[in-house]
């Protein structure tokens, strides 16, 4: 691994994302100006290389890597920024107990990364962060009971072995069953605050966790009332969250009292039928009263995957819309190479859009207990599907205005599947990292490398944009 460079200007001109906590800032300037136009590598180590990919019969790489899943700069020094992994390696897998997901580094821990960008623009990590149980116990990125939003993805091992307890023994079902986590983390979103802690949002519950410094969780909101580790809770209507589609962007307003998230995709609200659809929501959480309120994202194509969301001011956020094709082709080759990929940032207004909370109760209009606010008997979900936006305006709803700041296949001719992290540097350059899956894929159950092109394996890139996020430009 490179040796850590620092940079060496330092002026005290506060810009947005850049300020620490005295208010100066380190130079953006350097590192910004000379960063390749095709973005920067980021350092990797293998996990393990044992396996043999599926389609070429040779040895592959598991990589580490994987931290794509978010990204946030470091309040604290502007040249630094921190990255999340999700729960590990891992691959659809179908076995002999059912539709699962195949974890080829069963024991990984989920895990923070810090990265420092020297003025050549390479990237150096400076540390890793690994997630803990507030008794300091490693977490795992295993799943959770059904209790806590579980949705039955069983885990099995490289091999097709269920993944047990106690993995020296047969599987029994009540003296040594699958091995699941409550406290395991699916991670997806990262806020990064002035004082070290870090809010972490997640997949698998949706989970939203306050971990310190050292990465011991200190707090928990998640919408399951019987969960005692909680203190505030999300909305029940959360709780529907879409199988592996769940709070995928996360955010802090610049006070650090508000939390910003938002879901992936269209909530099963109440069925599987209705999550396929381009109603999104966000939600606030305030820190100090766990006050929540829920806005509407219209996404630009149905299941489309909002991956990221980031702060510019109170009100207004970047939104990271994507769809999952690869321009390239990816791993199924130059034939399947899809040249309208869908790679975008959109900068939305909180305030142009309606607060659900404020929507008037009535004969058609009513809250309910697990669902949320419905109209004449439908879910929002159900309503858009079935009616569409026009008619949701009606009805007095209106998702907030969106407008778009970077298309990156047009920038840089984006090649990756999954553009995931976004980084506000300043008001005018936005960093863009991907998630590598830690070059893991598969294919009708069979592990195997992942690739972007028919030569390039997928490592984690970092991209800086030069683009007006503000829209402050005429």
């Amino acid at each position: 691994m490179m040796d850590k460079i620092w940079l060496a200007s330092l002026i005290s001109v506060c810009v947005l994302s850049g300020c620490t906590s005295n208010g100066s800032t380190i130079e953006n300037s350097n590192f910004v100006a000379n960063f390749p136009k095709q973005g920067s590598p980021l350092p990797y180590s293998v996990l393990r290389n044992d396996l043999v990919d599926a389609k070429t019969n040779q040895p592959f790489e598991i990589r580490n890597g994987g931290f794509g899943s978010a990204m946030v700069g470091n309040p604290n020094q502007a040249n630094q920024f921190y990255a999340l992994t999700d729960r590990g390696p891992n691959a659809d897998y179908s076995g002999d107990y059912g539709k699962g997901k195949s974890f080829p580094v069963a024991d990984y821990t989920p895990r923070i990364g810090l990265f420092e960008v020297s003025p050549n623009g390479a990237i150096t990590m400076v540390k890793s962060i690994l997630l803990k149980r507030p008794d300091g116990s490693l977490i795992s990125g295993l799943p959770n009971t059904s209790a806590l939003g579980g949705t039955g993805e069983t885990p099995y091992h490289a091999d097709g072995r269920l993944v047990l307890e106690d993995d020296s023994k047969p599987y029994d079902k009540t003296t040594n069953p699958i091995k699941l986590d409550d406290y395991g983390l699916d991670g997806e979103g990262l806020v990064a605050l002035k004082d070290g802690t870090f809010w972490v949002s997640d997949e698998y519950g949706p989970h939203i966790v306050h971990f310190d410094a050292n990465g011991v969780e200190i707090d928990r909101i998640n919408a399951f009332k019987d969960d005692s580790r909680v203190k505030f809770h999300l909305p029940a209507e959360f709780q529907h969250r879409r199988a592996n589609r769940g709070m995928e962007g996360l955010a802090i307003t610049p006070d650090e009292t508000t939390l910003v998230g938002i879901m992936q995709s269209t909530l099963t609200n109440p069925d599987k039928a209705a999550h396929k659809g381009d109603l999104t929501r966000i939600i606030m959480v305030n820190l100090n009263n766990g006050h929540t309120e829920q806005y509407l994202y219209r996404q630009e194509k149905t299941e489309n995957s909002n991956s990221e969301i980031s702060a510019l001011t109170a009100n207004q956020f970047l939104v990271l819309e994507r769809d999952g094709s690869f321009l390239l082709g990816g791993p199924d080759g130059t034939s399947k190479a899809k040249p309208n990929a869908q790679k975008q940032v959109y900068r939305v207004d909180l305030s142009t859009g309606t607060p659900l909370s404020t929507v008037p109760l009535s004969s058609s209009i009513k809250q309910d207990e697990s669902h949320g606010l419905m109209i004449d008997g439908l879910t929002l979900e159900q309503y858009v599907q079935n009616n569409g936006w026009d008619a949701l305006a009606a009805k007095g709803i209106k998702p907030v205005s969106k407008t778009l700041v970077v298309d990156m296949v047009k920038e840089v001719a984006y090649p990756h599947d999954k553009m995931e992290g976004l980084w506000v540097i300043d008001n005018n350059h936005l960093g863009v990292l991907n998630d590598d899956d830690f070059a893991t894929w598969s294919t009708k159950d069979k592990l195997e490398q992942k690739y972007i092109d028919v030569n390039t394996i997928d490592s984690n890139q970092l991209y800086i944009i030069k683009a007006d996020l503000m829209g402050t430009s005429h």
